[in-house]
């Protein structure tokens, strides 16, 4: 089907996801904040947008991306503000403290999926990563085929879907503990705010 080196494919895989990034942060704030239902919605969102940024590399749009430097900038621009919007939003949390519950109402419980799709999405980091990584594991003869990059970008979601979930686990299980010590979370929101701030910059200063 045009794949070469699977099990090669899934460990680097592995490693690059296990790697503490953006995601990582996202999916932690939001486990140990909000619980493992929360932390799993993210999860799902983070990793409907590697299937998202697949399409596009499948179909030709992400190289499109990184050759148009109009294309390139409004997407890295979008990125960078929404992530500065979830920072100044954790940032502003932090000035109180958020007693932390299981239960939501249905409309945060859809924005939990929606911001973690939304920050994968309007990385063009993750655009230019399929770009460059998944081309190593396709057949030169097949690079033009959607297929490969359809097959490796889902099993790249399945891992980081996997590995996140198992990190909600572990990180929820300091909810409770937060609820009993309210200046933990406030200061969690606060590195968060300044992590997704730096993360915003960091996409900002991405190179086309």
């Amino acid at each position: 089907m045009g794949v070469e080196n699977f099990i090669t494919f899934l460990f680097t895989a592995f490693i690059f996801i296990a790697t503490p990034g953006l995601d990582t942060i996202f999916v932690l704030n939001k486990s140990i904040t909000q619980g493992k239902k929360s932390g799993i919605r993210a999860t799902v969102g983070i990793n409907t947008g590697i299937l998202v940024h697949t399409i596009f590399a499948a179909l030709g749009l992400s190289v499109l991306l990184s050759k148009t430097n109009y294309a390139f900038t409004t997407i890295k621009y979008a990125g960078f503000i929404y992530l500065l919007f979830l920072g100044i939003t954790k940032l502003k949390n932090s000035n109180k403290a958020l007693k932390l519950e299981e239960h939501k109402k249905p409309k945060k419980q859809k924005s939990d999926f929606w911001s973690g799709f939304i920050t994968n999405t309007l990385n063009p980091k993750v655009a230019l990563f399929i770009l460059a990584f998944f081309p190593q594991f396709i057949n030169p003869t097949q690079i033009k085929n959607p297929l490969p990059f359809i097959i490796l970008g889902t099993t790249f979601a399945i891992l980081g879907t996997i590995w996140y979930v198992a990190l909600t686990f572990f990180a929820s299980s300091f909810t409770q503990k937060i609820n009993n010590n309210p200046n933990f979370n406030l200061w969690l929101n606060r590195l968060s705010g300044i992590a997704f701030i730096l993360m915003g910059i960091s996409i900002v200063l991405a190179n086309n």
